[in-house]
């Protein structure tokens, strides 16, 4: 093979690796299901925990769901989902089909909130929902060491492998606690310790908590344990009070409607407490901000 001839077969097997590559790079932007073309851009992640209702029972009747998916829940090119096999896809109801297991999953209040966000916030760029709620949970298996929190906490450090922040995470829990008057009793201290140890296991000590104050229970200490949320004052912890809002026939869900509602309404408070926190010092750090439902 002469010199010249050996140019024309490198010039040749170089154009082929660039049209392959071009072919990879095209073909991937066309995965939006796995999410591979924002897998990699900078996120703002919110962890979302608790029980049924943040898990989702909007529209779920007798153990079905209605499919009826709001037009403020639809999914967005820049919302995204952790999975259950820890990959980031595309977000869509109901956020917490594969978290949830063996329990029927509606609309919850995850997607709303991540579209009234980036509606009220142009600047905020894609956000990362990692869902984690298991419904008829006590608060008592979500503290450290338990099979809950370690979850919830190895998933929320995968989130942040591939670059972004916790912005916060959206708590709705406490109608298991309800039933018995020790753990309503004991509510107040649990979740100041959990608080406590997830800014710790995820280094984050200004952590921003957002807790749902309880529009109904499961059993006759409802009070108390809605008192024992609204009495929490750490710095950066905010309650979003849900009484009021329409509920399912169960009488301890909330309809799609309110799901809504509420997803809106955490905004509005995640929102807020975003922009007094860079108008203040950093002496005013106790951001709670209390958001009662149509007043918000």
């Amino acid at each position: 093979m002469t010199y010249r001839e050996s140019k024309v077969l490198l010039l040749v097997g170089s154009m082929c690796t660039l049209l392959w590559l071009l072919f990879l790079t095209f073909a991937g932007l066309g995965r939006p299901a796995t999410a591979t073309a924002t897998s990699f851009v900078y996120k703002n992640i919110f962890i979302l925990a608790g029980q049924s209702n943040m898990a989702g029972r909007g529209g779920v009747v007798n153990d079905k769901w209605d499919g009826i998916v709001p037009s403020q829940c639809q999914p967005n090119p820049s919302i995204i989902r952790l999975d259950a096999g820890l990959s980031w896809v595309s977000a869509t109801e109901p956020l917490h089909a594969d978290i949830d297991l063996n329990k029927t999953c509606g609309v919850g209040p995850g997607m709303a909130f991540a579209n009234a966000v980036k509606s009220k916030d142009s600047s905020v760029g894609v956000i990362g929902l990692v869902p984690c709620a298991v419904g008829g949970t006590n608060i008592s298996q979500w503290m450290k060491g338990s099979h809950l929190y370690e979850q919830m906490v190895r998933r929320a450090q995968t989130a942040l492998q591939e670059g972004g922040t916790i912005r916060a995470i959206v708590w709705y829990q406490g109608e298991s606690d309800t039933v018995s008057r020790a753990d309503a009793e004991a509510y107040k201290g649990r979740m100041e310790k959990l608080i406590a140890d997830w800014r710790a296991d995820l280094r984050s000590p200004n952590l921003h908590v957002i807790q749902v104050v309880l529009a109904s229970g499961m059993g006759p200490f409802i009070g108390t344990v809605r008192e024992a949320q609204l009495g929490i004052h750490l710095p950066n912890v905010m309650c979003v009070d849900a009484m009021g809002l329409p509920i399912e026939p169960d009488g301890l869900h909330l309809t799609t409607e309110a799901q809504v509602r509420l997803g809106q309404m955490l905004a509005a408070a995640y929102l807020n407490t975003m922009s007094t926190s860079l108008s203040t010092s950093l002496s005013t750090s106790n951001a709670r901000r209390i958001c009662y439902p149509f007043f918000c």
